[in-house]
């Protein structure tokens, strides 16, 4: 069994499903205490804190915000620290995603997605680092291939997200050598919930797009993860592409 993280205390944000339910089972299985972040997902989380408890007892706990309301968050890093005696690394992995039209942009939608993909996760990255410098730790933010080359129809969005590698990049000067910050973006990895992607000729004309010719697990968004949490400690202000190549051709 690995157990590279064993002792370990993590907080991942959006924990409670897709790709961040899978990042909770990897560092899990790795041996860390995880904190479950979750805005409205509460049934999900609650099932997986009883999933991970059930494999070893008191190892999980679940913790409700809107991050949005950036006055709660250095609450989930009390909690988390509350809870477990400390934080070893964040994983700011909640995100909204939804396209955004020219002449149809508000604030509002600038609000969450911005908030969401950007600003929580500074926010939170502050609240967090006092705790982080303690043990040396580390943040991994999930980022996307499409900050980088924007996606048509989802300009905050992309964005947002070309925000956060900033924030990646300008925090790992910042905060080293106590603590490394880095990134994972995800390409085609589990369809969006929104019909667009639902035409499965659309999906197959990403596919052939890919080099590896196929969609990402999110198991192997949570690996990437894992790795720069535990197995990485010469990286910092880097962002690791799990894409299957994609952004080599866009």
């Amino acid at each position: 069994m690995d157990s590279s993280l064993q002792g370990k205390v993590i907080l991942i944000t959006g924990g409670a499903k897709r790709v961040g339910a899978a990042i909770c089972r990897r560092l899990h299985r790795a041996g860390a205490d995880i904190m479950i972040h979750y805005r409205s997902s509460r049934d999900e989380a609650l099932a997986l804190q009883a999933e991970l408890n059930e494999d070893r007892s008191d190892s999980t706990e679940v913790a409700q915000a809107n991050l949005l309301d950036i006055p709660s968050l250095p609450r989930l890093v009390a909690e988390t620290v509350g809870r477990f005696g400390g934080l070893d690394a964040l994983i700011n992995n909640a995100s909204s995603f939804f396209p955004t039209a020219v002449g149809e942009i508000t604030e509002e939608v600038w609000t969450d997605l911005i908030g969401t993909n950007l600003k929580a996760p500074l926010f939170l990255c502050q609240a967090a680092v006092p705790e982080l410098r303690k043990r040396r730790g580390c943040i991994v933010n999930i980022t996307d291939i499409h900050a980088e080359r924007p996606m048509k129809s989802y300009l905050v969005y992309s964005v947002g997200k070309a925000g956060l590698v900033g924030l990646t990049k300008s925090l790992a000067r910042e905060l080293s050598p106590e603590v490394r910050v880095n990134a994972v973006a995800p390409g085609a990895i589990v369809w969006p919930a929104d019909s667009q992607w639902a035409d499965e000729d659309t999906r197959r004309a990403i596919i052939q797009r890919i080099p590896l010719k196929r969609t990402g697990e999110p198991e192997e968004i949570a690996r990437a993860v894992a790795f720069l949490v535990a197995d990485a400690p010469y990286v910092t202000g880097q962002v690791l592409a799990v894409d299957g190549g994609r952004s080599v051709t866009l």
